[in-house]
């Protein structure tokens, strides 16, 4: 008789949900990373009443709906994705469905120039560890290249970074366009990612 592999498969611990997806869900939020957005803002305090945000790779839309809630029906929030949200945001709040990255989207900046720009955007993983760093730094890239295009002067940025050795070179782009910077890795960040957060402030006038 052949040997059963099946329990010898390597479980996706991204399937299973924790303690943050049930908590999401019962808060009415698509997806966990709602609470990795929640610490940043508790701890740098950058998203306000009547702000103006972008959200960059809005899908699902925890983000979205977050910021939306804290920047009140006196700010706007355009998010972005490629992808549909799987949630209803606010009158407040637009979302339209195309490329978050090509500066040549007018949806983009549609309520610039914004006091905070943000970035979820993570590659679809591969199981190679240096190519998804590599994709990753790329989007990076890309979201501060519409942070730097879009922002008010003085404006933040917040970006999701896998850590790799690209990450130097992510920070020092960050470092020549605002004025402050930092790395914050949420309580709520699975113990097997890698990833980060870049947080920016005080962009410099262009």
């Amino acid at each position: 008789m052949p040997p059963d592999l099946t329990m010898s498969r390597p479980q996706n611990p991204y399937k299973k949900p924790d303690r943050f997806t049930v908590a999401a869900k019962k808060a009415g939020y698509p997806a966990r990373s709602v609470f990795k957005l929640e610490e940043i803002d508790r701890r740098t305090r950058l998203l306000k009443q009547g702000m103006r945000v972008l959200d960059l790779g809005a899908a699902p839309g925890s983000w979205s709906l977050y910021t939306a809630n804290k920047i009140g029906p006196s700010g706007r929030l355009m998010a972005i994705d490629l992808d549909p949200l799987t949630t209803t945001l606010p009158a407040h709040a637009t979302f339209v469905q195309g490329d978050a990255l090509s500066l040549g989207n007018s949806a983009l900046a549609t309520f610039a120039p914004y006091h905070v720009v943000l970035s979820d955007m993570a590659p679809r993983t591969t199981g190679n560890r240096l190519g998804d760093q590599t994709r990753s730094f790329e989007l990076f890239m890309g979201a501060l290249e519409v942070a730097q295009a879009l922002l008010a002067p003085g404006g933040a940025f917040i970006g999701k970074i896998f850590m790799g050795e690209d990450l130097p070179l992510a920070r020092a782009g960050v470092k020549r366009a605002f004025e402050k910077e930092r790395l914050i890795r949420p309580e709520g960040t699975r113990t097997g990612s890698y990833e980060v957060f870049v947080i920016a402030e005080g962009r410099r006038p262009a």
